[in-house]
């Protein structure tokens, strides 16, 4: 599932000539242009889920492009979606001319012919991060597609904003994910994906039902994940902010067997049991600590942490101050709704950017 290479250990233009074989290998073919092949350093991690690949890339300022010649030599007829992550890269096809800088998603299509250039603006490189998926997975129409080919999409904001701190944390954690993993995070991600594309062509209605209720769960838990100090954090104010029912919000996670009332706890109780560990908050105290992450009242705080970690917070404190490298405690209320299932080196919670 998980390769990386770089051409750190080679020298002059094989360099070069190693990052082209392999790219070209995973993605599809091009030609580049580059003032630096005689000291062409870059790398890249890639991540295998099946029908969706996810790449983490950096390299030099370069031009490149795929002829009409390419095309007909070997297309795969994949889409890929290009998140800048430093830098700024620039693309025309279709006759479509487009500039997007970090934060920002540029989609394209390996079945036509393109021109782009990438700049690392006076940096080292140009660092991106790349999802590969089959035309054919996204369930969108053709034509909704085709309008959003060389469009920007801007990554900082609404569900693109989501994606991207999602694709962010993926890759964070791509080398502990096992083989069992696979098909849950192909699904999450193609969700996501066609929902922010959904979302930047207005055709949201296009997708089917388990999409958006997917893609709805995702926002709620980054919701939650964001507001966890807030002691007014409850199901109502969930549903307010996410315009749907109380009916809807606890349904939503009635499906996956854990209810909203369980999520908050479980996220909160997982900050407050990081920050008991950190010799960093060791001037803190105990009830200041769980205050901090929405619990109002240390006697309930105390239970719910006995409950959850089989021993109360002091103790807990007390052996990862001593043994830190061995305290490992099981996570409260397993809540796998977004990734993976019966894998135990998968995170329990959404990997954010």
């Amino acid at each position: 599932m998980w390769t990386k290479f770089s051409t750190e250990h080679l020298s002059g233009t094989d360099r070069y000539d190693f990052w082209d074989a392999m790219v070209s290998s995973s993605l599809f073919r091009t030609t580049v242009a580059c003032d630096h092949r005689e000291d062409f350093a870059a790398g890249s991690a890639a991540l295998d889920l099946g029908d969706v690949q996810t790449f983490a890339q950096y390299y030099p300022s370069m031009k490149v492009s795929r002829s009409p010649l390419l095309v007909r030599q070997h297309d795969p007829e994949v889409v890929h979606l290009w998140l800048t992550v430093r830098g700024r890269i620039g693309m025309t096809q279709s006759g479509r001319e487009v500039e997007v800088g970090e934060g920002d998603l540029l989609f394209y299509d390996s079945s036509k012919p393109w021109q782009g250039w990438t700049d690392a603006m006076n940096r080292p490189d140009v660092s991106s991060l790349i999802v590969q998926v089959p035309r054919t997975a996204l369930p969108l129409h053709s034509n909704t597609l085709d309008r959003l080919i060389h469009a920007r999409i801007p990554g900082r904001t609404g569900i693109g904003g989501l994606l991207r701190r999602y694709l962010t944390g993926l890759m964070d954690h791509a080398s502990e994910y096992e083989a069992c993993d696979a098909p849950r995070l192909a699904h999450t991600t193609l969700d996501l994906l066609s929902a922010m594309l959904a979302e930047a062509a207005r055709a949201r209605e296009g997708l089917s039902p388990e999409t958006q209720h997917n893609v709805m769960r995702i926002r709620i838990n980054e919701f939650i994940r964001r507001r966890l100090g807030d002691p007014g954090l409850c199901p109502a104010t969930i549903a307010a902010a996410h315009q749907i029912s109380l009916r809807t919000l606890y349904r939503l996670f009635q499906q996956q067997g854990t209810t909203v009332a369980a999520r908050i706890r479980h996220e909160r109780l997982e900050r407050c049991r990081a920050d008991l560990a950190d010799p960093l908050m060791r001037s803190r105290s105990i009830h200041a600590i769980a205050a901090g992450w929405g619990f109002t009242r240390p006697a309930d705080f105390t239970r719910a942490f006995r409950a959850a970690y089989g021993l109360p917070p002091s103790d807990y404190r007390h052996l990862a101050g001593r043994a830190p490298a061995d305290l490992r405690a099981p996570r409260p209320g397993t809540d796998r709704q977004l990734v993976g299932t019966g894998c135990q080196r998968l995170p329990e919670r959404l990997p954010a950017g």
